[in-house]
């Protein structure tokens, strides 16, 4: 299959895009090659396969995310919550998109679609964003940092979003004919991004860390990101004509997507230590006294029973100057014990 800039044509006669039943034509384009439909309750379910994978992405991105919450101290840590909100929600959307739970011949479906291309394109601002926070350019987690991921993030998604819509409408001087812009969008600008992430964990690494296993979180989320996008383009007709329509190369380019995703997290959890001081944990804590005020087996026996009041007799209380002994021996003017009654 070729690429041609500016065109679905071939993209989308290989691989079934949400965005292909609205480009190319006003009946859009079909795939050569696609899986195998299921009904279920009387609902025809596009993609069973690939929605199957859409629920368990979004299940995993839900653990990661817990993960991610718990480590309260680490560098970085609201920053990339973004970016894996921004990725459990577009593939949520994708789950009915890729199943045609939202028809194709549905009013909302271009907005809908024009949604999904809006938050690929700001999931992936928000990592190529995330990837300088490292580099401490803004010191993470406050306002200016914050500030500027959202707001970059929002602007490449309200772009996206327009030139989405205005594409599919064929409005604002846009063509689903020749939709050049959205391809860019779509294709061109999270291969740049994916790309410039890379570089910079990489130079972040051998600049910054002694360890040098991050490197392989790395490679291997390259790694997966490169087959989702050859399994797709490339050998996805070829998969479906295979396996007999069962599934077909999208089941397994959200799959590559998926375990690209993951390793960004890994990568993003080898890399930042928590400070333990501050940190909550559902661990047990271990405290070591370092105070030999309160450290155990002292024996304070000798220094309580003292006093700093002493006689040339024996030793005094603290209260009065004179010993309970004293106060209550015979002779030497005490008391005695029991005391006499008749003294009242």
């Amino acid at each position: 299959m070729g690429v041609q800039f500016g065109s679905f044509d071939d993209i989308c006669q290989t691989a079934a895009l949400v965005i292909c039943p609205l480009v190319g034509s006003t009946q859009g384009i079909e795939p050569s090659c696609y899986s195998r439909n299921v009904e279920i309750s009387g609902t025809l379910i596009f993609q069973p396969s690939t929605a199957f994978v859409h629920v368990v992405a979004i299940f995993m991105t839900g653990i990661m995310i817990f993960h991610i919450r718990s480590k309260y101290t680490a560098v970085g840590r609201k920053e990339i919550l973004m970016f894996f909100y921004l990725y459990a929600i577009i593939e949520l959307l994708a789950f009915f998109l890729d199943s045609a739970i939202i028809p194709t011949a549905n009013v909302s479906y271009p907005w809908f679609a024009a949604v999904y291309t809006g938050l690929v394109a700001g999931a992936y601002t928000c990592l190529l964003i995330n990837g300088f926070v490292g580099f401490q350019f803004a010191e993470d987690g406050t306002p200016l940092s914050l500030w500027l991921l959202r707001i970059s993030t929002l602007v490449v998604f309200g772009v996206s979003l327009f030139v989405s819509i205005a594409t599919f409408k064929k409005i604002a001087g846009f063509d689903y004919a020749k939709p050049i812009g959205l391809w860019i969008i779509y294709i061109l600008w999270p291969l740049v991004c994916t790309v410039v992430y890379i570089v910079s964990q990489l130079v972040l690494v051998f600049r910054t860390l002694e360890d040098r296993w991050p490197i392989g979180d790395i490679i291997f989320g390259a790694a997966f990101f490169t087959v989702a996008q050859v399994i797709l383009f490339a050998f996805s007709v070829t998969i479906c004509d295979a396996i007999k329509h069962y599934i077909d190369g999208l089941f397994f380019f959200t799959l590559c997507m998926l375990l690209s995703v993951m390793m960004v997290y890994k990568y993003w959890d080898s890399i930042t230590r928590e400070d333990l001081e501050f940190s909550v944990g559902s661990k047990a804590t271990v405290w070591e006294v370092k105070d030999p005020l309160l450290a155990g087996g002292m024996d304070y026996g000798d220094e309580d029973s003292a006093s700093n009041y002493t006689h040339a007799g024996p030793p005094a209380s603290l209260v009065g100057g004179v010993s309970g002994k004293q106060l209550y021996q015979n002779g030497a003017g005490g008391r005695g014990y029991p005391p006499a009654t008749d003294r009242y």
